[in-house]
């Protein structure tokens, strides 16, 4: 009977010594965690929301917009139709709203910013493998995040063994706004004999960056395409971002209207045809040049063809 209860007492003894290591242990993590909530929220170059409003008025307008939805379309309405690839090149000034600014503000972000915090943030925006325009290999979140991040070898720090040499010490950087060179879209001009008029609608965008050598030389080694996204899921998010205006800061210009109202420069690289081949794979130079506008000339006067005046 007395080893009985001397083994019971042991059980309690070492039971309650189980509960007050776990109930330690979830203390320390919550100190811990709370801790870097604190370091996190007082670090310098993290953005808080403003003290005071940046403006004599509340923008609401934009916040609120919705894209302007399509006209229904039947099969049968459409009598014509072809289908175009363009490239956007932000280095043109008419370009310039979709590549500003660099570092999101308050009230304007970038086009990449946008889809990047559309993907990752927020969850609202799929992202597609860029050799494969027509939407069937999704990426997963985590592997969006290793295509909008890349680790610089060029990074270096003193070797705490060796004072006085540098070693290399890669970090992993987050591609930027800057980095940004070109967009690549996919759309379809159509005819519509209901309405008696030419229209086209964009179906995809690409991303694409500039491909850099190896060794921080910083020489361009071309375009590098980095996801695709379907343009039609994009449209709400676009229809909420103000760009901005060269003569007037309180026009509500979005994104969106950039795209609606073609208000962007951009040239062709391919139409549909029965190689399904670009148009930089049979001409080069200013003939590609030459192709890219007999391409364009054709829409138009296709459209100018089936009136008589």
């Amino acid at each position: 009977m007395a080893s009985l209860i001397i083994n019971l007492t042991n059980y309690k003894i070492i039971k309650g010594r189980h509960i007050m290591k776990k109930f330690k242990f979830i203390l320390m993590v919550f100190i811990a965690a709370n801790s870097a909530f604190d370091c996190f929220a007082q670090a310098p170059g993290v953005i808080k929301p403003p003290k005071y409003p940046d403006g004599i008025y509340t923008k609401e307008n934009t916040n609120n917009r919705r894209a302007i939805p399509y006209t229904y379309l039947r099969e049968a309405d459409v009598m014509w139709s072809k289908r175009v690839w363009r490239v956007i090149d932000l280095k043109e000034k008419i370009n310039l709203p979709l590549y500003y600014p660099t570092a999101p503000l308050a009230d304007r972000k970038s086009l990449f910013d946008v889809l990047k915090d559309g993907a990752l943030k927020e969850g609202r925006v799929s992202c597609f493998n860029p050799g494969d325009d027509e939407f069937r290999i999704e990426y997963t979140k985590s592997e969006v995040e290793a295509l909008v991040s890349a680790w610089d070898s060029t990074n270096t720090v003193e070797d705490p063994n060796n004072p006085g040499t540098q070693m290399p010490s890669p970090i992993l950087k987050e591609i930027t706004s800057e980095e940004i060179i070109k967009y690549r879209i996919k759309e379809d001009w159509f005819f519509d004999k209901q309405r008696s008029v030419l229209d086209v609608r964009i179906i995809g965008l690409m991303v694409i960056i500039a491909k850099q050598s190896e060794g921080g030389s910083g020489e361009s080694l071309g375009d590098k395409p980095l996801f695709w996204v379907y343009f039609p899921e994009i449209r709400p998010m676009l229809a909420n971002q103000d760009v901005y205006m060269r003569h007037n800061d309180s026009e509500r210009r979005t994104l969106e209207d950039i795209f609606w109202k073609r208000l962007f420069s951009s040239y062709v690289i391919k139409e549909s045809n029965v190689y399904d081949r670009y148009i930089g794979d049979y001409t080069s130079g200013i003939n590609a040049l030459f192709e890219a506008e007999r391409v364009k000339d054709d829409i138009f006067k296709f459209e100018h063809d089936l009136w008589h005046f």
